[in-house]
């Protein structure tokens, strides 16, 4: 069963540091208003934060903290039954996803990504590019796409590279998706893609590789 334990509680942004710096924190509770800095603004120093719920009267944070990827976000004066709710998300999301009990077909393989508090499953043979937007992905499927706070370059790590190209520093193709290709640009249907200056000779010899296969 999980239980928690409070490890430290602090009345600034500094104390708090030096609390996740020396102690190891999976859910971190945290207030907008503070001395000197938001809540906010704290959190986005973290280079590797922990769970964190936001505690504020604040309503007008609610959009920021959505871009934070928080558990949860909390207006005073919190009752036992909203804070509870709070906290069984939280462990909700910590747990790994369920593996399905009737295994998939051998061809059949997904992309696990979090997203907008939820797991998404997605079938990489329904993807058909992958879009970097600065700090967001957008993942384009045969029937939708999902944004997601992800870095392109961890998800090509992700990728089957005889499956999956590099084409730009903002794209990522799926092969079997191509329906036409200079060595200037990809066509996925009616989109079209460009390719990349330093991406040029490789993906096009990749390409013309794939066609003669």
């Amino acid at each position: 069963m999980d239980t928690f334990e409070v490890v430290g509680t602090c009345s600034n942004a500094i104390k708090a540091l030096e609390v996740l710096r020396s102690i190891p924190v999976d859910l971190l509770f945290l207030d907008i208003k503070m001395p000197q800095i938001t809540g906010i603004d704290f959190l986005k120093t973290l280079k590797n934060p922990p769970a964190v719920i936001i505690t504020t009267a604040y309503r007008e944070y609610a959009i920021e903290g959505y871009d934070l990827d928080l558990v949860d976000y909390l207006l005073k004066p919190i009752t036992f039954d909203r804070f509870f709710k709070a906290v069984d998300r939280y462990l909700r999301l910590k747990k790994p996803v369920a593996k399905p009990e009737i295994s998939a077909p051998a061809t059949q393989q997904f992309l696990h990504i979090k997203a907008g508090g939820k797991f998404h499953n997605l079938n990489k043979e329904e993807l058909l590019y992958v879009e970097s937007l600065k700090d967001y992905i957008v993942i384009h499927c045969t029937d939708k796409k999902i944004t997601a706070k992800y870095k392109i370059g961890d998800l090509e790590a992700e990728l089957e590279e005889n499956a999956f190209l590099r084409i730009h520093r903002s794209f990522i193709v799926n092969l079997k998706k191509i329906t036409a290709f200079t060595a200037y640009d990809v066509e996925i249907g009616t989109k079209e893609l460009p390719i990349g200056a330093s991406y040029k000779e490789y993906v096009f010899k990749k390409l013309q590789h794939a066609a003669l296969k």
